[in-house]
């Protein structure tokens, strides 16, 4: 789990810090802090994960390396 992108921003719309995981769609969390952002994602993703166990839909592998966006 350590090894997937995380992004994290500021958002003016909902005033608080907003975590992106780009490999696993959907998968997102915010925070008033940056660390409290990045503890509040880390959840995000470990339930993303289990979730997806539960349903036997695939788990992308984390690519280990930065994400190139256009």
């Amino acid at each position: 789990m350590e090894k997937y992108e995380i992004i994290i921003y500021w958002s003016d719309e909902d005033s608080s810090f907003v975590a992106e995981v780009p490999e696993l769609p959907g998968c997102m969390a915010h925070g008033s802090t940056h660390e409290e952002t990045l503890a509040n994602i880390k959840d995000a993703m470990a339930l993303w994960i289990k979730t997806a166990q539960e349903f036997n839909d695939p788990i992308p592998e984390p690519k280990g390396r930065r994400l190139v966006f256009a």
